[in-house]
């Protein structure tokens, strides 16, 4: 996974200035108070403001996928975390975020991938954003990674999961579709865990 300050080492030294609502940050997440207090201190290493903007988000995120272009699926991740969407992110959108795609439940990171997915926010997933993302992964991962598809891979990949996940075929996947294929089909969950491997 591509958090560039998550360190594997928590037992760092403790942090000086400890965030806003450390105890209602631990008591909201799956994170310790120590853990919390490594994790702020990267988050302000690396934005000493204490808040993240898209620019800077993508300068960041694009390091780690230096043969490919980052920059849009870094734009739908942005978005994702950005849940008071006033277009920064702050240590607890970040963390809260991280809590779920590292120590939640299977429910709850399918939640939040959805989420992801439904880019206009209208509580469906349309063929259309679907193919934007995958095609966003597509590009982010470079031609290294990929070096013998075609252009329209992206599309059939959609076409494919979209067929299965839309089970009344009304042309929108629904959280509890989305939901209930992840579960009953396990190619679908293995494409997905590898695509959150680039969150």
């Amino acid at each position: 996974s591509a958090y560039w300050w998550v360190d594997d080492d928590l037992e760092m030294t403790m942090v000086c200035h400890r965030p806003e609502g450390l105890d209602q940050l631990e008591a909201q997440t799956n994170f310790s108070k120590r853990e919390l207090q490594v994790l702020y201190r990267g988050f302000k290493n690396e934005c000493p403001s204490g808040v993240v903007n898209e620019e800077t988000f993508k300068q960041i995120y694009s390091q780690f996928f230096p043969h490919g272009d980052a920059s849009t699926y870094a734009h739908y991740l942005f978005n994702a975390f950005d849940t008071a969407h006033n277009g920064s992110i702050k240590f607890e959108d970040f963390v809260t975020a991280l809590s779920i795609l590292l120590r939640g439940s299977v429910r709850e990171k399918l939640q939040w991938t959805f989420n992801l997915y439904d880019i206009n926010r209208d509580g469906y997933i349309n063929k259309e954003e679907m193919t934007d993302i995958v095609r966003a992964i597509y590009d982010m991962m470079g031609k290294y990674t990929y070096p013998v598809l075609k252009t329209d891979a992206p599309k059939q990949h959609v076409d494919a999961f979209f067929q299965k996940m839309d089970k009344n075929r009304d042309g929108v996947v629904t959280l509890d579709e989305f939901i209930l294929s992840c579960q009953e089909d396990e190619n679908i969950m293995k494409s997905l865990q590898l695509f959150e491997n680039v969150i």
